[in-house]
């Protein structure tokens, strides 16, 4: 259903559309009882229609709830309007990652510094036993004061029995891209369990935040393909390129992190995001100057590595010409040869 400004789901008054997406569109609304701004994000009608759907619902957002984290937006509320059911959440002011991305990579601190942040929230979700499983940049915000993690919305809890299909398993593309659009959005930051069916845990956060960490250093995406199905290969067999030759100054150590958290084996992967949040610590405690006098240490080395060739080739053709040049000389070769002189000539020699 579309709302207009001045509409009201119970003390919610709708203000203006933000957006929509396959979990139901989303308006900026004011709450009149507090006089404060808030997101709203109108469910879809035939999930309200669900018995099925209306129960774990219910169960799941009481758990979000709970979320109290500065890098997670809140849910502050659910509401139910004639059977219309709707999420009222912290209203977030700033620009999505992706948005941020799409004009180029971020510098490697500001990277990092938004990687521990992202960590941190996903962390705490999974402490309480909550799995987002639709991370990517679209669902993260960047504010003055940094990330917001969005659309728990889809996320998982630990005490919800697992269904095959439905609520949790949907996509948050816009519904007015294409199908093959839609699905490369959805898959583009899956880890290979997703792919498969298997039931998901904090390992598959950690893959799409693997694959986001990687994004923001490199900008470009970890995964890609121009179908649906090189895109599933690629996720399920590949490995991009190492962040190194894209991005010169980043350390090896966050390579190998990266790399880690996009192992295909979950067993392989790191095995909590508060780990990967201590990693990225250590890794912003370096200082400045050390990336920096790697980058030049690398260049130095090439241009030193010229400078000793283009020597090494001149000693050898000065080598060379000199040697041509003082080269021993074969001796002379002598030659004889005999003039016949005519009789009367010789004759006149003699007089004379």
């Amino acid at each position: 259903m579309s709302l207009s400004p001045g509409a009201r789901l119970g003390p919610y008054e709708i203000v203006a559309a933000i957006g929509a997406g396959g979990m139901g569109e989303v308006y900026r609304a004011r709450d009149t009882r507090l006089d404060r701004t808030v997101a709203l994000k109108v469910l879809p009608a035939e999930f309200s229609a669900d018995p099925q759907f209306r129960s774990r619902f219910d169960r799941e957002a009481r758990a979000i709830s709970s979320l109290n984290h500065p890098h997670i937006c809140t849910l502050h509320d659910v509401g139910d309007q004639d059977g219309t059911q709707y999420l009222v959440m912290e209203f977030v002011d700033g620009r999505t990652l992706a948005d941020c991305l799409a004009a180029a990579p971020l510098p490697l601190e500001q990277a990092i510094t938004y990687a521990i942040q992202l960590a941190d929230a996903l962390a705490k979700a999974h402490r309480e036993g909550i799995v987002h499983r639709d991370l990517k940049p679209g669902n993260v915000m960047v504010t003055k004061s940094g990330i917001k993690v969005l659309d728990f919305g889809l996320a998982k809890t630990s005490a919800a029995p697992v269904a095959v299909a439905g609520f949790s398993m949907l996509p948050t593309t816009p519904p007015n891209l294409t199908a093959h659009g839609a699905i490369l959005g959805t898959f583009q930051y899956m880890a290979p369990e997703q792919l498969e069916g298997k039931d998901a845990d904090a390992r598959t956060d950690i893959f799409a935040f693997g694959a986001v960490l990687y994004e923001m250093v490199t900008g470009n995406k970890a995964f890609a393909g121009s179908s649906q199905a090189s895109l599933i290969s690629a996720i399920m067999s590949s490995e991009p390129p190492p962040v190194s030759t894209v991005q010169p100054v980043a350390p090896a150590s966050l390579d190998r992190l990266i790399r880690a958290c996009l192992a295909k084996d979950p067993e392989e992967r790191w095995q909590s995001m508060r780990d990967i949040a201590r990693e990225l610590r250590w890794l912003q405690t370096l200082p400045s100057d050390v990336i920096s006098d790697r980058v030049v240490t690398r260049s130095r080395l090439r241009r030193e590595v010229v400078a000793w060739t283009l020597v090494a080739l001149f000693a050898v053709t000065l080598i060379g010409a000199l040697a041509y040049l003082f080269r021993p000389l074969a001796p002379a070769s002598v030659v004889r040869f005999t003039i016949s002189v005519p009789q009367d000539r010789l004759q006149t020699i003699r007089a004379r």
